[in-house]
């Protein structure tokens, strides 16, 4: 059973440079079917957790701004996409934003790395909150998601990843990711998160 009090559904990265057809990695030639469809999918259990009184936080990938405007971007990063440039993932522009379809979230975490921990406020968040159990889902399956969880495991926060609420560039990275955390996490389907909400 999920209760809501003591859950937060942690929605990982779902903005629109990163999914809209208009977004940064649309225009850098980096769209994925799979990661497209994830607001659609997530959408119903994001409204139950609302309904049921529970908390909806946003992780959000940020490109601080350095002196001279152009963002700060890891050297591993720059590599992997280097389409990458001025005004993408800028805080509180529309690139940075949730997917319109998830809005608006209870808590919107803004991060610079993989990890939703790292050198944010989350945790503080939930344990103000009175949180310590975690329903994951968003992208990528293998970078932000099983970072953050990992990153939850260690603090002692009980963490549910879920399958189909998540997406990587590629199935089989999808699948080897989820493999990966099944010693640190649960892994279930929406339908069963949604059934456990609803039972509790």
């Amino acid at each position: 059973m999920i209760d809501p009090l003591r859950t937060a559904l942690l929605v990982v990265d779902l903005q629109n440079d990163f999914l809209h057809p208009d977004g940064a990695y649309a225009r850098g030639g980096q769209r994925s079917e799979a990661i497209a469809a994830l607001p659609a999918r997530v959408k119903p259990l994001v409204e139950a957790m609302r309904a049921a009184g529970g908390i909806v936080i946003s992780t959000q990938f940020t490109l601080q701004p350095g002196r001279d405007g152009e963002p700060i971007i890891s050297p591993h990063l720059r590599a992997m996409r280097p389409f990458l440039t001025r005004g993408d993932f800028l805080p509180g522009s529309w690139g940075h934003a949730l997917v319109d379809a998830l809005q608006p979230a209870d808590v919107v975490i803004e991060k610079v790395a993989y990890s939703a921990f790292y050198m944010t406020r989350l945790e503080w968040v939930l344990r103000k909150l009175g949180i310590d159990r975690l329903l994951v889902c968003g992208i990528v399956t293998n970078g932000g998601v099983a970072s953050t969880v990992r990153d939850a495991h260690v603090r002692d926060i009980e963490t549910t990843v879920l399958a189909d609420g998540c997406a990587a560039f590629s199935e089989e990275v999808h699948r080897t990711a989820l493999a990966a955390l099944t010693p640190v996490a649960r892994i279930v389907t929406i339908c069963e998160a949604l059934h456990d909400l609803e039972g509790r």
